[in-house]
C-alpha cells in the first residue's frame, strides 16, 4: 500500500473535484512546484491509487429511461458459484455496477435499461433463468444522486 503524505490528499480530494484539472492550476490549489506536482500524480497512478478518470452520461440521452436495483440471493455458496455469477452478471451491458453483499442479499445490481420491457427480459434472462439464482427482487430507481468524491481519510484522521 502506497504511503500517502497531506500534500497527496490533498491533490486527491482537488482530482476528485476535477479529473481534467491543469497541472499549474492543481500545483497551485495544493501549494507545491508544478514539477513536483506532476511527479507525485504520476506516482499516485502507478502505485494504484488513481485508478481512472471518467465521464459523467446523462442517461436518457443515451436512449436510458429505467433504472433499477436488483437484489439476488444464490440457490447455493461456493466461491466458484460467486465467481461465475458475478463474472455473468457483469458482462451484460446494462449492469452499471456489481456489489458482493454479506446478508440475505447475495448480489445487489445497478442496471440502466432503455424500457420496463427491456427490464423484465434482463432479468428473465440474465438472472432468474440460471439454478444457482434462489431469487431476485427488483426496486426501480426514480432518481440517484452519487456523491462527486469519496471520503479521503488522512493518516491522522485514521
Amino acid at each position: 500500500m502506497a504511503r500517502l503524505d497531506r500534500t497527496d490528499f490533498r491533490i486527491l480530494r482537488e482530482m476528485q473535484k476535477n479529473a481534467r484539472i491543469q497541472n499549474k492550476t492543481l500545483a497551485r490549489r495544493v501549494g507545491i512546484a508544478e514539477s513536483t506536482c506532476l511527479e507525485r500524480v504520476r506516482t499516485l497512478r502507478e502505485d494504484g491509487v488513481l485508478t481512472g478518470y471518467s465521464a459523467e452520461v446523462d442517461p436518457a440521452a443515451v436512449g436510458i429511461h429505467v433504472q433499477a436495483m436488483i437484489a439476488v440471493q444464490l440457490e447455493r455458496h461456493s466461491r466458484e458459484t460467486v465467481e461465475r455469477v458475478r463474472t455473468r452478471v457483469f458482462d451484460r451491458p446494462e449492469v452499471v455496477a456489481v456489489y458482493h453483499l454479506g446478508g440475505r442479499t447475495d448480489f445487489l445490481l445497478h442496471v440502466a435499461v432503455r424500457s420496463s420491457d427491456h427490464l423484465r427480459d434482463v432479468i428473465l434472462s440474465a438472472f432468474t433463468s440460471h439454478d444457482e439464482v434462489a431469487q431476485v427482487e427488483t426496486s426501480l430507481i426514480f432518481d440517484y444522486h452519487r456523491a462527486e468524491t469519496w471520503p479521503i481519510y488522512p493518516p491522522e484522521a485514521r
